[in-house]
C-alpha cells in the first residue's frame, strides 16, 4: 500500500438537510465527512476531508432540556468581558453557529482544524449559492 499524498486527495460536496435532526448525531456525521474519515486513502496527517453544505441550521433539533440549560460561553479578553448565552438565545441571534461549534469540538484539536471548518458552509434557511457544486454529472436530454 503506497502512503497518501496532498496530490490524491479528491473533494467532493455533500448537502445535508438538519431539520428535525438532533444536533449531537448529525454533528458527528458532519465532522465525519470533513475529516473524511470513510475515504480508503485517509490520514491523519493530512486533511483529506470534503466540503459540507449545511441548511436549516434554524431547525435543528435538541433532546431535553438543553434549549434552556446549555450554555455557551465566550470571553472578549478585556476585563469584564465574559459573555454567556443559552442554546435558545444563541438560535435567536446566529443560528448556523450552533452547528459549526457542535462540529468544532468533535474535530481533531490539532493544525488541520482551521481548514477542516473553512469547508463547512452553514445556512440558516433552505437557500444556498452553492447549488451548481451539486448538479449531477452524466447525459441530459
Amino acid at each position: 500500500m503506497k502512503a497518501t499524498k496532498a496530490s490524491d486527495i479528491k473533494r467532493e460536496w455533500h448537502l445535508i438537510d438538519v431539520d428535525g435532526k438532533t444536533l449531537g448525531r448529525i454533528s458527528t456525521e458532519i465532522a465525519g465527512f470533513l475529516m473524511g474519515k470513510s475515504k480508503p486513502y485517509f490520514v491523519r496527517n493530512l486533511d483529506c476531508g470534503d466540503f459540507v453544505v449545511v441548511i436549516n441550521s434554524k431547525k435543528v433539533k435538541v433532546t431535553g432540556n438543553k434549549e434552556n440549560k446549555k450554555v455557551y460561553k465566550r470571553h472578549s479578553g478585556y476585563p469584564g468581558g465574559f459573555k454567556t448565552e443559552t442554546l435558545g438565545e444563541l438560535r435567536i441571534r446566529k443560528s448556523d453557529d450552533i452547528i459549526r461549534r457542535a462540529v468544532s469540538g468533535m474535530l481533531p484539536q490539532n493544525k488541520l482544524k482551521d481548514q477542516m471548518l473553512n469547508r463547512l458552509k452553514v445556512f440558516e434557511g433552505n437557500e444556498h449559492s452553492y447549488n451548481d457544486k451539486f448538479i449531477k454529472k452524466g447525459r441530459t436530454k
